[in-house]
């Protein structure tokens, strides 16, 4: 199965102690390990007020884990979070995705870029002094009126 990356935030009670954030942590550690998975950093970012009223807290502690793991694992992270009283809310956001999806659009750019080049008689990339001249522009990989479809 493969590794991805994902974001793990989760608020805790305010009236909870330093010690239960930190058994909580070493629960999702447990798992994590259990899972054959990796803890990349864990930042507390402490006391926050909640952006609105969850329950009768107004207030939590938050936390950020960056794991890289299996989509099974953060099933089992999810499952176990919902039923952790101590828990007002956390959400796990897949960071990998954006970061495909980026690539993708890279891709499909480039090769849309080199199927018009040759289209027009011209080599598939740019080359050495073709097109604009100086400037912070120079050896940039983007065909601005390519785009157009004019």
């Amino acid at each position: 199965m493969s590794t991805r990356k994902y974001e793990l935030v989760y608020v805790v009670s305010p009236d909870s102690t330093d010690e239960q954030v930190t058994a909580l942590h070493d629960q999702i550690q447990a798992i994590v390990t259990r899972f054959n998975a990796t803890i990349e950093k864990t930042e507390p970012w402490g006391r926050r007020k909640l952006a609105y009223e969850i329950g009768h807290h107004k207030e939590g502690n938050y936390v950020l884990e960056v794991i890289h793991g299996s989509g099974e694992l953060m099933k089992e992270i999810d499952r176990r979070l919902k039923v952790i009283d101590e828990v007002i809310r956390h959400i796990v956001v897949r960071v990998d995705e954006e970061q495909s999806v980026a690539e993708r659009a890279r891709t499909r750019r480039t090769t849309t870029t080199a199927r018009r080049r040759v289209a027009r008689g011209l080599p598939p990339t740019r080359q050495e002094g073709e097109g604009r001249r100086g400037g912070e522009d120079e050896g940039r990989d983007d065909d601005r009126f390519d785009e157009a479809g004019v």
